[in-house]
Formats: C-alpha cells, structure tokens, sequence
C-alpha cells in the first residue's frame, strides 16, 4: 500500500477538502504536516457540509488524525473548531486526535501584529489572513516560539514567555504600541492548556509504528503549491513550504515514507489576495466563473479571483512537488462556455518563456499566450464515468495531462463525494 501526499498545484483554493475526504475512506491516517488555520477545506457529506481550518479531514470520517510539528497551532481556536464539530455530531477524543508536541503555538500577539502589518499604509501588502501565521513562523524559525510541550511545563513557562517578549515588545515600542506583560500571555496560555494537552502526542513516534504496522498514511497539504515561500510568487506566498516534500519535515517521518503525490488541480485558475496572476480575467467570463464556481474563501469569506487555467505554473509545480498524478476539479464550472482558453507559455520583454520567473518584477511583467479550445453544451455535473462526459470536455482534459506532463488520477464533478471519476487508486499506485 502506497502512502499518498495531498498538494494543491495553484495557489490553493482547489477543492482539497472533497478529494482529502474521498481519500481518507481508503486511508488509516491522516496528516496535517503545514500551515495553520488559514486554509479552509469544505466536505460535503450526506448533504452535510463541514468546514474546516486546522483540524484534519480525517477527524470526519473516524481516522487517526495527525497535526504534525510542521503547523503552527492556535490553541484557542483548536478548541472552538474541536467544539463545532462536536456539535456536528464528530466524534473527537485523544484516541483519534493527535498534536506534535513541538508543534509551535499562534499567541493573540501574532494575530495582532499580522493585523498591523497589513494595515499600514508603508510596505508591501501581501494580503494574509491576519491569523497570526506569519509571526508565528517567524518566531519559530527566530527559536523563541512557545511550542504545545512547554504547556506542560508551567514552572519553566514564564522565562520562556519572557524571552519571547524581548522581541516583540521591542517591536511594539518600534511601532508606538503599549508593551505586553509576560503575565497576560501567561495567563493565555494556561487558561487553555488543559483543554489541549491531553491531545499531545510524540506524532513521529506515532507516525513511525503506523507505518512499520502498514498503515495507509494520508498526507493533507493545505493552500498551494504556489504559495510555497521557496517555490512560490514570493513575496505573495504563505510563511511555510507548501510543496509536497514538507510532508516529511512537517510530520517527523523520511521522505521514503511518501510514495504517491496527487496534485489538487482547478480547472481553470484562482488565486486570493495580493500577487501576480497572468491569466486573471476582469471581465464577463472572470465573473462567470467566479459566479458559478461560488469563489469564495470558507473561512475569510474574501472573493477570489478568477481566470483561464494556467498549464505553465501547473507543469512547474509538477516539477517542484514531484507530483505523480492529479485530481482535476471544478470541471462543471466550465460547463456552457463557447470557447475556452488555455496559458500554453508567457510572454516576457519580448520572449517567449516556459516557465514563471523568480523575479518579482518579471513575474509582474509576464503575459499569457492561449490556445483556444472549442467549449462544450453539455453537462460535466454529477458525471461518474468518462462515457458521461461531453467529447470536448474529454479533449480538453487530455490537452491538459499534454501540457502538464502529468495524468489525471481523479476527476472531480461536484461537492458530493460519489461525483469522482476514478482513473488510478493513489493507495494502490
């Protein structure tokens, strides 16, 4: 049996939630190895939608569910959507549910900053969540972050917080705000530890026995691949890897644990917040798709924006995930359209490119060439099988495994979980 990584191929937003959902029937467990509680995933169950921001998708479905050390944990928030989804009727207990002990830990301070930062009128706007995930990568890899093990610890946990307030208070002071006391933050964080302790674990550990048992690992990535702070439209990405090798830094398992990368991949291409986008479309077909696609964060609420697929930044992130198939999604949205168009290579100062470049002002200056592809009058929708679907529907996947040099594996045609065109079982690869 194959352990399988999930990776979103674009700048997140591709519908990992329903394909992580899907998996995790086939899987024993499931890894959240990145990330925070910025990336909402959306299941759709019997009707039944669940939204989910940090917890893993397995925790639905009853499986062993990791949060690896590669996430930075709101604690608070940990316990409200634990207590959603009680409410729900999910089953949670420490039997099932998992947190790295040296997973680092979001403070009010970091949410606040992050919530600074965007809002001044100097700088770069990168258009975060204002959740406090980049402060809290950046004092994790500055080694002052609190991590979930020094809860445990409540005798040593003062001079811990007091280090960590040598940096941000003179931060504060830099931006005339009032310092905070090492008692507030002490008491943050003792108000929830034993709400969140009982979940902690050695997940490598844990990890390490299921894997020797031959367990089914699933490996859930959040956002996408291009918002990968190495890989990604840097200064516009997330504050950790997205790419699919972060799986094992992220969870304490070696890289011969990953055997099969599936790449989550729209149909066409949508990106939130600020950066470059080549193929965006601010017009009739933009907001068609956005419109019909109901492209709306799950858990910001922002609109995102829309435009035609994007075949050079899904080929490069094929390359940078080592992505050995895709799931394609959202293929109904395209649903009615005359003519489609696809982003075959970039123009840049007068050349034509293949790739995305690394420099901000070129990734800015690129744009688009299409091919055109005749659309379809027919309906993807609810389609189970390939014979379901429209001719030109079928061309245009097939041009897009071309161009991608990768195949699909899954085709997604709804929310509901049965609406899957099975091509290749990643556990079985």
């Amino acid at each position: 049996m194959a352990n399988v990584v999930v990776v979103g191929s674009q700048w997140g937003d591709e519908g990992k939630g329903k394909i992580v959902d899907w998996l995790s029937e086939r899987a024993d467990v499931v890894v959240r190895f990145h990330g925070g509680h910025n990336a909402g995933h959306t299941l759709v169950i019997d009707g039944v939608s669940y939204k989910l921001a940090l917890l893993p998708s397995g925790l639905v479905q009853g499986k062993l569910s990791v949060i690896g050390n590669g996430v930075v944990v709101d604690p608070h928030h940990f316990v409200q959507e634990m207590e959603k989804l009680r409410g729900q009727g999910v089953t949670i207990t420490p039997e099932i549910l998992r947190v790295a002990d040296n997973a680092p830990l979001i403070l009010s301070l970091h949410r606040e900053l992050d919530g600074i930062r965007e809002d001044a009128n100097s700088g770069l706007r990168i258009g975060t969540t204002r959740r406090g995930i980049g402060p809290a990568y950046e004092d994790k890899v500055g080694r002052r972050a609190i991590r979930l093990v020094d809860l445990s610890e409540p005798d040593t946990l003062m001079p811990k917080i007091e280090r960590l307030l040598t940096h941000h208070n003179a931060l504060r002071r830099g931006m005339g705000l009032a310092e905070i006391s090492a008692e507030a933050i002490y008491t943050e964080l003792t108000s929830i530890s034993d709400q969140i302790l009982p979940f902690m674990d050695q997940v490598w550990r844990v990890l390490d026995a299921k894997r020797r048992e031959g367990a089914r690992i699933l490996f859930e990535g959040a956002q996408g691949a291009l918002l990968d702070n190495d890989h990604g439209t840097y200064p516009f990405v997330t504050s950790s890897n997205t790419v699919s090798g972060q799986a094992a830094a992220g969870s304490g398992l070696g890289p011969t644990a990953l055997d099969y990368v599936l790449g989550i991949t729209k149909a066409y291409t949508t990106r939130v917040g600020e950066g470059p986008f080549p193929c965006e479309l601010d017009d009739e077909i933009g907001q068609h798709l956005a419109t019909v696609g109901r492209e709306v964060g799950v858990n910001t609420g922002r609109a995102r924006r829309c435009g035609w697929f994007d075949a050079v930044l899904v080929r490069q992130t094929v390359k940078t995930s080592g992505i050995t198939g895709i799931a394609l999604t959202k293929l109904d949205v395209l649903d009615g359209l005359k003519e489609i168009k696809v982003c075959v290579g970039y123009e840049l100062d007068g050349s034509r490119i293949d790739y995305l470049p690394a420099s901000m002002g070129a990734q800015a200056r690129v744009k688009p060439l299409y091919e055109t592809l005749e659309g379809w009058s027919g309906t993807t929708a609810g389609a189970r099988s390939w014979a379901e679907l429209p001719a030109q529907a079928v061309k245009y996947v097939r041009y897009i495994e071309e161009l991608i040099g990768a195949p699909v594996a899954l085709l997604s045609t709804s929310p509901e979980r049965a609406d899957t065109i099975l091509v290749v079982d990643p556990f079985q690869d």
